[in-house]
């Protein structure tokens, strides 16, 4: 035990003797809108603060599509970023092609095996090492609402699909959107997604992990389909390319009664100085408040030349893991902290509603990786996804029988 103390002792030290070497970190990631930019500020202050130089490399795009194109590009010219924004499966890609750096030291001092879950952890790790660090953990299945809307239209927030579609007409009759959308392939993904998730988990995990093919083609994911065109009828004719956060702000100005949205969302009504409880409710999407689907943020490491650059990328891992920016970091971003145990004072209900359910859910087998968001499928299958999904949203001739026989032909062909 002695020695083990000693090494643990020796490894803070020259952690800590590292941080008086300034260096530079690049890091690449899409968290541009108002209530994101806020939020990885604050890792920024930190480096700054902690003596190295940030150099912002922000790429627009909500589900991250552009950035990781610019990443790709960056990669193959041999000059890649110290850090990029990377998720889920994603990560054990970049580890394959051997682009990533080894971030055991790091873990090891600040015990991130004892302080992370154990269903992110793994997500961090690359053949047994550490090679990310996890900011944050994002609830994806939640419905964001204006009360006021509500109750102007006289209409009751909806707790499964069919009370939501006969609810929405009485909010599309009283002269509001019903449905706050952007016509974006990973948005169309995360409304089927929440909707998939409606059937049970078993469902869920049967048709976007395991990628049953008899789940594939079952009825349920016909009932899917169906109830995802639906949803066209109740969002308004400007849909078309609009970004998240604009279908958040419909919401937030009352232009719109909900929105289907991952909890980064929040960070949008807390930017604009809106109340949990008071200006907007939170609850998880219809037919799925026994669920979560996780989608956790994390910057991964890239191999880097040079001794500062790589002393400022090693601070950059620690300093994530830092019970006062992982507070800060999910106060602004609306999403709960990774790390176990963490002061709630400062959190709303949104945000106790979320921890409660992360920690219900993860005993009761309910605590699923979100399709949508990059955690259940590579990069492959989830294109696939994406391309029948979208299609099927915006074509009118396509049935449901055949958006499922194109999604199971889709997937397998991407394998």
């Amino acid at each position: 035990m002695k020695k083990i103390a000693l090494g643990l002792t020796s490894v803070a030290l020259s952690l800590a003797a590292a941080q008086s070497q300034a260096g530079e970190v690049e890091v690449l990631h899409w968290w541009t809108s108002g209530g994101e930019a806020a939020a990885i500020n604050v890792l920024k202050d930190e480096m700054v603060d902690a003596g190295h130089t940030w150099k912002d490399f922000a790429v627009a795009g909500g589900g991250g599509e552009s950035a990781m194109t610019v990443l790709k590009s960056r990669a193959i010219a041999g000059n890649p970023p110290s850090a990029a924004q990377i998720k889920g499966p994603t990560i054990q890609e970049w580890g394959d092609l051997g682009f990533l750096t080894n971030l055991d030291d790091v873990a090891e001092a600040g015990d991130w095996d004892v302080i992370l879950p154990g269903v992110v952890s793994e997500v961090m790790k690359y053949d047994g090492h550490y090679v990310a660090a996890p900011v944050n953990v994002h609830r994806v299945n939640w419905m964001w609402a204006n009360p006021e809307v509500f109750r102007k239209a006289g209409a009751s927030i909806p707790t499964t699909w069919d009370q939501f579609i006969t609810e929405a007409k009485k909010i599309k009759a009283a002269g509001f959107t019903p449905l706050a959308h952007g016509g974006q392939a990973w948005q169309d993904a995360t409304l089927f997604e929440a909707i998939a998730l409606s059937k049970g988990s078993k469902f869920y995990n049967s048709a976007f992990i395991g990628l049953s093919d008899k789940t594939l083609r079952s009825q349920d994911m016909i009932d899917v389909f169906s109830t995802f065109k639906q949803m066209r009828e109740f969002v308004d004719t400007g849909f078309s390319g609009r970004d998240w956060n604009i279908a958040t702000s419909m919401v937030i100005n009352g232009e719109a009664a909900m929105q289907i949205m991952g909890d980064w969302a929040k960070g949008e009504f807390t930017a604009a100085g809106k109340k949990a409880g008071i200006d907007y409710v939170c609850y998880p999407a219809p037919g799925t408040s026994d669920a979560f689907t996780f989608n956790i943020d994390s910057l991964a490491m890239f191999k880097v030349d040079g001794k500062e650059q790589q002393v400022a990328q090693k601070d950059l891992a620690r300093l994530i893991l830092e019970p006062k920016f992982q507070e800060t970091f999910n106060l602004n971003k609306g999403s709960i902290p990774t790390r176990l145990n963490m002061p709630r004072d400062k959190f709303d209900t949104c945000a106790h509603s979320a921890m409660d359910s992360f920690l219900a859910s993860s005993t009761t087998g309910n605590l699923v990786p979100s399709m949508a968001h990059g955690m259940a499928v590579n990069s492959m299958v989830q294109g696939a996804i994406f391309d029948v999904v979208t299609n099927f949203f915006n074509d009118d001739s396509m049935t449901s029988e055949e958006a499922v026989d194109k999604l199971a032909r889709a997937i397998k062909a991407s394998m």
